[in-house]
């Protein structure tokens, strides 16, 4: 049995890689900051905990399982639909009952935003809950003002006749093209009805979270503070930083380093390309030989984490970079080597990029992955992006073209390359102080571990 009085947290993820990562990382900046007066069980299904459960974690947070009742991680892709359903319809009933069997009784949810029913969950238990959204704010008050772009006429519509329109009416959120939407609002209905409704109940969550950084986004935020009435609170960047250690733009010594590492170590400063194009969604056959013939036909020297295609894709790419099945990512961006990232534009990865200190090319696919782009590319400066396509990347980029994009990139005393880099460092102080003592990240922290321990069972 636990000391009476502990807090309880439970943390109910959506159970994918891009959710999991920051529902982790805020758990464990919780543990580290409160010590033995909080608990956190963080809940996963049985596949989930296969794949996690040897990662390092603080004593105060254990794994807690449901059974298998989605999807396989395997087929998510493929039926993303049917993904979401049983997320909405048959997750519910395994988690309370798991709830049910923990001790102490929980004193406190933080659930991701796309499981929306842990709302009603904590409501029948008298439990408060905190919903955690892990992606930009933008992007959530893009779907949470869906109405407007109903009454505005601009939904349903024509991603090919009508993409360029702009939409400028949603608070706090810049300008954007209809094309630069999420995906599913164009194409995939059903699925961005079924994305409404996993959202809209956490209007009744009593405290909302954001792996944003309040500086970045600070006018959505205070929009959405108008609109909603429960406090709020931003700990972006909510990235692994705090395994870095004291200096985390120096390259990490150790007797465990890898190969990849000291591959690094060996490149002039600011020359590797770094790529990787998500955990998730992947990438055709055909469009990674065009990015191999592509870098190869470049010049740059580059890392490229390949997954299960790396082995394939050496001989393809030549002698001029390296190709890896996985990596720290977050240490490999923050090393002196690496002047450049491409990437899918995730939420987590752009948050790294921009602690790192790294411009961005970008190649999103789908989802929120679209206009994150546009935040990099157009709001924030410090990236570039391949060509405009509407509907996401159904058309090969072709070789020539990675080639000569990414030789431009990568030359460093190019006038818009010393324009980017300037924009970037300055992005990386901001994501820097907010994390720092008396910074937002760091305050918001605080008062979010005080609000919890008001509802500690005594």
């Amino acid at each position: 049995m636990e000391p009476i009085g502990r807090g309880h947290v439970v943390a109910l993820p959506y159970q994918g890689r891009g959710h999991i990562n920051p529902m982790m990382n805020l758990c464990k900046l919780l543990a580290s900051r409160s010590g033995d007066d909080l608990l956190i069980s963080f809940v996963v299904t049985e596949e989930w905990l296969g794949f996690i459960s040897s990662e390092p974690k603080p004593t105060n947070i254990r794994f807690r399982t449901i059974p298998n009742v989605l999807p396989s991680e395997l087929v998510r892709a493929a039926d993303m639909p049917s993904f979401i359903e049983a997320t909405l319809t048959k997750m519910e009933e395994p988690f309370e009952q798991l709830l049910d069997r923990l001790e102490p009784p929980p004193t406190f949810i933080v659930a991701d935003t796309f499981v929306s029913w842990a709302v009603n969950v904590g409501i029948r238990r008298n439990v408060p809950v905190a919903a955690l959204w892990p992606m930009p704010v933008a992007v959530f008050s893009i779907f949470y003002h869906f109405d407007l772009l109903v009454q505005n006429q601009h939904y349903p519509f024509d991603v090919s006749e009508r993409g360029d329109e702009q939409v400028d009416y949603i608070p706090g959120v810049s300008s954007i093209r209809l094309a630069d939407l999420p995906t599913i609002f164009y194409k995939d209905q059903q699925l961005l009805h079924k994305a409404i409704k996993m959202i809209s109940p956490m209007s009744k969550a009593q405290f909302f979270l954001f792996t944003s950084i309040f500086e970045l986004e600070t006018q959505v935020i205070n929009a959405l503070r108008e609109k909603l009435p429960m406090p709020m609170y931003s700990f972006g960047p909510l990235i692994p930083h705090f395994t870095l250690g004291d200096n985390a733009s120096a390259h990490m010594t150790s007797q465990n380093e890898t190969y990849y590492y000291k591959w690094l170590d060996s490149q002039p400063e600011g020359s590797v390309l770094y790529i990787s194009l998500g955990s998730y969604l992947s990438v055709s056959s055909a469009q990674m030989d065009e990015i191999a013939f592509g870098l190869r036909a470049s010049g740059v020297r580059f890392l490229w984490v390949a997954r299960g295609e790396a082995s394939r894709l050496k001989e393809a790419c030549g002698e001029s970079g390296m190709v890896v099945p996985w990596c720290d990512q977050l240490k490999v961006l923050c090393h002196s080597s690496v002047g450049g990232f491409w990437s899918h534009c995730g939420w987590n990865s752009t948050m790294e990029s921009v602690f790192a200190g790294v411009p961005m090319l970008t190649f999103p696919m789908h989802m929120d992955q679209v206009p994150i782009s546009k935040i990099i590319v157009e709001d924030w400066r410090i990236g570039w992006r391949f060509m405009k396509r509407e509907g996401g990347m159904e058309n090969l980029v072709r070789r020539e073209e990675i080639a000569d994009l990414v030789k431009r990139f990568m030359d460093l005393e190019s006038p818009e390359r010393r324009e980017m880099n300037r924009r970037v460092r300055e992005f990386q102080g901001i994501s820097r102080q907010a994390i720092a003592k008396g910074g937002s990240s760091e305050v918001n922290l605080g008062a979010f571990i005080r609000d919890i321990s008001q509802f500690t069972r005594t």
